[in-house]
């Protein structure tokens, strides 16, 4: 069974930084795809960014491109999200996602809350 633990979240001011990590454990990830996603209250759910594990290609939002930064660490299996340059519309629960590329399994972590104050 795959399991997703976050951590990291936590308030900051504006123009900070922060760093989620998700520790992945259950299964080997070389066909997955792992990210993270945000979401405020009656907002849905948005792609934040993600990574391949094969080959680490990356993928941005453009609301947070060239201020965050994914990376993984194979060893650890684990994925990080490095947050520089808060803004307080980052404020949001952070949720890592896991998908297993060519199917319609994923996973997704408890959440953890990123609040940035102005």
């Amino acid at each position: 069974q795959v399991q997703l633990v976050e951590s990291g979240g936590g308030l900051v001011q504006a123009g900070g930084s922060l760093r989620l990590s998700c520790a992945a454990s259950g299964r080997t990830f070389r066909s997955h795809v792992m990210g993270w996603f945000r979401q405020t209250p009656g907002k849905e759910r948005e792609f934040v960014a993600r990574i391949f594990w094969s080959g680490g290609a990356t993928y941005y939002a453009d609301s947070v491109k060239g201020r965050f930064t994914i990376s993984r660490d194979d060893a650890k299996n684990t994925v990080y999200l490095q947050m520089n340059s808060l803004k307080p519309e980052d404020t949001a629960v952070y949720y890592c996602h896991v998908g297993e590329l060519g199917t319609a399994s994923d996973y997704w972590g408890q959440g953890t809350q990123v609040t940035v104050s102005s």
